[in-house]
């Protein structure tokens, strides 16, 4: 009998989880260390036209992305941070997509071909790429919200194990 490759079912929930994390904390930091660049892109989306929100978003929301990205690697309260995670993934794909979407209707460009810095953190990026990316993403916080039973938890939830 050949071992397998793949890891035991009991190492799923811990591997979405620190895949996330990771994600979110890379990204994060990234926003953090440029913080006027991020607010340059996120005055790209005209979604805020407040300057005070549009600085309070650059200034708190990578920190915040970082903070969850830290909680998921350490397993603080996993299902509740991967609901905020998948609620921001939601939010920013819808903006995303929003904002290809008017590069599109406006420029003759096929839709995939179109590529902008979106301001998560990786540079200018094909927008469907991006979109699978978050998709992706938004799927591990969705295993992880759902999963049964998180071990391997500094904090997990009462109703598990």
């Amino acid at each position: 009998m050949t071992p397998s490759l793949a890891p035991p079912r009991a190492l799923w929930p811990l591997l979405a989880r620190l895949v996330l994390g990771a994600a979110f904390l890379h990204l994060g930091t990234v926003k953090a260390l440029d913080p006027v660049g991020f607010l340059k892109l996120v005055r790209q989306f005209d979604a805020l036209s407040q300057p005070f929100a549009l600085n309070a978003v650059a200034a708190i929301l990578p920190w915040f992305e970082i903070v969850c990205g830290l909680l998921l690697l350490a397993g603080v309260r996993p299902r509740g941070t991967a609901l905020v995670t998948l609620a921001l993934l939601l939010g920013f794909t819808s903006l995303v997509a929003q904002r290809a979407w008017v590069i599109y209707r406006g420029g003759g460009w096929p839709f995939c071909a179109i590529r902008f810095d979106c301001g998560c953190g990786a540079g200018e990026v094909l927008i469907c790429t991006k979109l699978a990316e978050n998709t992706a993403l938004a799927l591990l916080a969705l295993a992880v919200l759902l999963w049964p039973g998180h071990r391997y938890c500094l904090w997990p939830e009462t109703d598990t194990e």
